[in-house]
């Protein structure tokens, strides 16, 4: 089978890792890649992940069987309806599926047609309109911008002034651009987040291992959001009466009701979670893979994962039983100085054939490019630092011996991550 995958980051050299390894893949092909998956996948340069004429003229040319995208805008955009015109297969939702993160506002009506647990929230299209609601209301309350801003069109705010404030950069400054031509205002969750992400055909689905991840830039949850500083799998936070509860009022009734609008729901279905007092909410869905999610939860995956993408396209999943390996994985992402905001690119990485000498430990890279057989930064988040062992306290240890081994100019990464988990196992 040939593949081409697009994207360029941690997620997408994780997903090339894991179709790599299947014997049923012929060839594999990325763009715009990265310099670690051009160890293990032809990169095609010059095309963009949203230029579709461009993808389906690459993949007639190499008789490509299959385009996976890794993230989320060419699904928005509508990649899927347009190649599957010319009969080339896509891994992933159509535009309509694809508004479940496109557009928050869409996700909340499905949400309401399903019954899903979710924050109490209102839409609007009108700055004056979302201001008077808010005062209204009260704070603490959360603004949303409707459309994709690259993760950054949350505002969780504990003054109604910050909630204004954000409305008149959302909806009046336009910094999100036509992103921001709606809001969703809603009552703000206190809990623990968690990321529970499913793999689906529309019609069945099968649940990838647990994972959670950490946004914040600094130690114990502090500084400003990033894409994500490091993640670790399974998260005891969800036991199996938890799966039960977020399969049973959520993931289910959210594929029923797509079918139900004549949009069957294909690909990865990644809801993010508030957990209150055991009981699921919804934050928000996502339509791809999670990144650093992905680089703890498909390592983990026993299967051969090409063979049940198969499956999935052809509306067989009830039929896999996927498995997962017992061991924890942890993820520590190596980021350049000054990620979130501005930073240096082309600084030359070290150590990476060091760590290459431990077992269970891969190095996903995010943002590097490889010139003349050496590596360089040439991104936000660098590096993802992947360790599988028997538990996550072991995994902890190994994925930071690993990073300790690893050096470039400004690298900024987290100390702690993954520990977390003691909230629910104890400290060792």
């Amino acid at each position: 089978m040939k593949i081409l995958v697009l994207g360029g980051g941690g997620r997408e050299h994780t997903i090339c890792y894991v179709l790599s390894k299947s014997a049923k893949l012929e060839k594999l092909f990325c763009t715009p890649g990265n310099g670690g998956i051009s160890e293990i996948a032809d990169i095609v340069e010059g095309i963009s992940v949203t230029d579709f004429d461009s993808v389906a003229r690459f993949c007639k040319e190499n008789k490509i069987d299959l385009v996976f995208p890794g993230p989320e805008e060419p699904l928005v955009k509508g990649l899927r309806d347009f190649l599957e015109k010319e009969g080339i297969k896509v891994f992933g939702p159509d535009s309509v599926g694809a508004l479940i993160e496109g557009s928050k506002s869409f996700a909340k009506e499905i949400m309401d047609k399903a019954g899903v647990p979710t924050a109490k929230f209102e839409v609007f299209d009108e700055p004056s309109k979302a201001k008077a609601y808010i005062e209204k209301k009260g704070a603490p309350i959360v603004v949303k911008a409707d459309g994709l801003c690259a993760g950054k069109g949350v505002f969780v705010c504990e003054t109604k002034e910050e909630a204004i404030k954000a409305i008149e950069k959302i909806m009046e400054e336009k910094i999100f651009g036509e992103s921001g031509n709606k809001v969703v205002i809603e009552e703000k969750l206190v809990g623990e987040e968690a990321s529970y992400i499913v793999i689906t055909d529309g019609y069945n689905f099968k649940a990838l291992p647990t994972s959670q991840d950490h946004k914040r830039l600094l130690d114990n949850d502090e500084g400003p959001n990033t894409g994500g500083m490091g993640a670790y799998s399974p998260t005891p936070l969800i036991d199996l009466e938890l799966r039960q509860k977020i399969e049973k009022k959520i993931i289910a009734p959210v594929l029923k009701t797509l079918e139900k609008e004549g949009h069957p729901y294909l690909g990865f279905l990644y809801a993010g979670l508030m957990i209150v007092n055991k009981e699921p909410y919804v934050l928000e869905f996502n339509c791809r893979l999670g990144d650093p999610e992905a680089q703890v939860i498909l390592p983990r995956v026993e299967n051969d994962f090409l063979e049940i993408i198969e499956t999935a396209l052809e509306g067989n999943l009830d039929k896999v039983e996927l498995k997962e390996r017992k061991e924890a994985a942890v993820c520590v992402v190596m980021a350049s100085k000054g990620y979130p905001g501005k930073y240096e690119k082309g600084k030359k990485i070290e150590g990476l054939e060091k760590v290459s000498q431990i077992q269970d430990v891969i190095v996903f890279h995010a943002g590097t490019k490889k010139v003349n057989n050496e590596f360089y930064t040439n991104g936000g988040r660098v590096l993802g630092v992947t360790a599988l062992d028997k538990d996550i306290p072991s995994a902890i240890e190994k994925a930071y011996k690993a990073v300790s081994l690893i050096h470039f100019e400004g690298a900024h990464y987290r100390k702690d991550i993954g520990k977390r988990v003691f909230k629910y196992l104890g400290s060792f």
